[in-house]
């Protein structure tokens, strides 16, 4: 059973940072590329941040509203993704969603992502 699994997640104040995990089990993502999405309440699911597989260069996307304050990294090893979130605003509110790819390439349709996690929570207060 192939299963991502987020943590990392909570409640903060605007301008703290959280660290967000997701580990794969049950097949290898290292070939694939991997996405963060976060969901608000009441909005679509939104492409955050994205990164190649590693035999392309582990090239990244961010957000452009997250640049400079969200970065995403993997380990290999681990065939875990990191977000990396800082200087929080209240608008990045919203259930995160670790997701891995059909492709090795970073895309932002839900549907070109196969495997999804459950989610994690983070809230941040003003």
């Amino acid at each position: 059973q192939v299963q991502l699994v987020e943590s990392g997640g909570g409640v903060v104040q605007a301008g703290d940072s959280l660290r967000l995990s997701c580990v794969g089990s049950g097949r290898s993502f290292r070939s694939d590329a991997m996405g963060w999405f976060r969901q608000a309440p009441g909005k679509e699911r939104e492409f955050t941040a994205g990164i190649t597989s590693s035999r392309s260069g582990e090239t990244k996307y961010i957000l452009d509203s997250a640049k400079g304050r969200f970065s995403i990294s993997r380990d290999n090893e681990e065939n875990a993704v990191y977000l990396t979130m800082n200087n929080l605003k209240p608008e990045d509110t919203g259930v995160y969603y670790c997701a891995g790819s059909k492709y090795y390439w970073i895309t932002d349709k839900p549907s070109d992502y196969p495997y999804w996690g459950r989610g994690t929570q983070v809230t941040v207060s003003s």
